[in-house]
C-alpha cells in the first residue's frame, strides 16, 4: 500500500505534492457536497500549505480538520490550529471551514468527548490526510510509549480522537498533553500523504517499514506504513 516519491530537491517535491493535493481535492469537490482535508502541524508541510492556500479551489466546500493538537489555547505558541490558520487558511483557502481539536476543557482527557463529537460529524471517508513523521518514529501525536498510545493504536476501538500524554523529549517539547486522531481515525481516509525530509528521517522511515506491526510502542508510524487498508504515498527530499 506504499507508493514512494523521492526527489533530489525539496522545491521539486513540493511542486509535485501540491499538484497531487490539488487534483485529489478537486476530484473530491466534484464528487461530493463537502470534501475533507486533514492536516498536520510542523515546519515540514508549511511550504505546501502556503502554496495550497494560493490554489483556486472551491474552498467553501472543503472542510479542513486537524490531525493532532497540543492542549494549548489558539494563539499560544505551539497551537496547530493557529499554525493552520496562519499558513493554510489564507488567500483562496480563507473560505474553508476549520474543525479544531482544542476546546474549553481543562485537560485533553476531559475534552475528548467534545472533540470526538465534532469529528464524528465529518463525512467519511476523509478525502486526504497529510502526515509528518518525527525522528522518534511518531506520526500525528502517536508518540512512542505515550500514555494513551495503546488505545490510540487499537484498531478494534472506534474512537476517532484520543487524548495522549507523551513522555517529555526534545521532539515533544514542553507540551506533552495532546489530542490526536487514533490509528482507526487515520484509516478513515481515502488517501494518506506522508511528508518527510532529510537523511535522518529517511533512515527512520526505512527502519519503520521493516517492523511490520512490531513497533507499536517504540515506532508508532510503522502501524500506518504497514497497514493494508488505506494507500499511503510517501514524499521525501533531502
Amino acid at each position: 500500500m506504499l507508493e514512494e516519491h523521492f526527489f533530489s530537491r525539496r522545491s521539486e517535491m513540493f511542486e509535485v505534492l501540491l499538484d497531487h493535493c490539488r487534483q485529489r481535492l478537486q476530484a473530491a469537490v466534484h464528487k461530493k457536497t463537502q470534501a475533507s482535508l486533514l492536516v498536520s502541524g510542523g515546519s515540514s508541510p508549511e511550504p505546501l500549505y502556503r502554496q495550497l492556500a494560493k490554489t483556486p479551489l472551491e474552498w467553501s466546500r472543503i472542510t479542513v480538520a486537524l490531525v493532532d493538537e497540543r492542549w494549548v489555547e489558539a494563539g499560544e505558541p505551539g497551537s496547530n490550529e493557529t499554525f493552520i490558520v496562519d499558513n493554510l487558511l489564507q488567500d483562496h483557502a480563507r473560505g474553508a471551514n476549520l474543525v479544531a481539536m482544542k476546546n474549553s476543557a481543562d485537560t485533553a482527557i476531559q475534552g475528548q468527548p467534545f472533540c470526538e463529537a465534532g469529528y464524528q460529524q465529518l463525512g467519511r471517508p476523509f478525502d486526504l490526510t497529510i502526515l509528518g513523521m518525527g525522528v522518534d518514529g511518531h506520526t500525528a501525536s502517536l508518540f512512542p510509549n505515550a500514555t494513551g498510545l495503546g488505545l490510540a493504536l487499537d484498531i478494534n476501538q472506534r474512537q476517532l480522537c484520543v487524548a495522549i500524554d507523551a513522555q517529555p523529549t526534545d521532539v515533544t517539547g514542553k507540551h506533552t498533553e495532546r489530542m490526536t486522531l487514533s490509528l482507526y481515525g487515520l484509516l478513515q481516509s481515502e488517501a494518506i500523504y506522508l511528508l518527510i525530509s532529510g537523511p535522518e528521517k529517511l533512515a527512520v522511515y526505512e527502519q519503520a517499514k521493516q517492523l511490520a506491526g512490531h513497533g507499536d510502542q517504540t515506532m508508532p508510524v510503522s502501524r500506518v506504513l504497514n497497514q493494508r487498508q488505506v494507500p499511503v504515498q510517501v514524499y521525501w527530499a533531502p
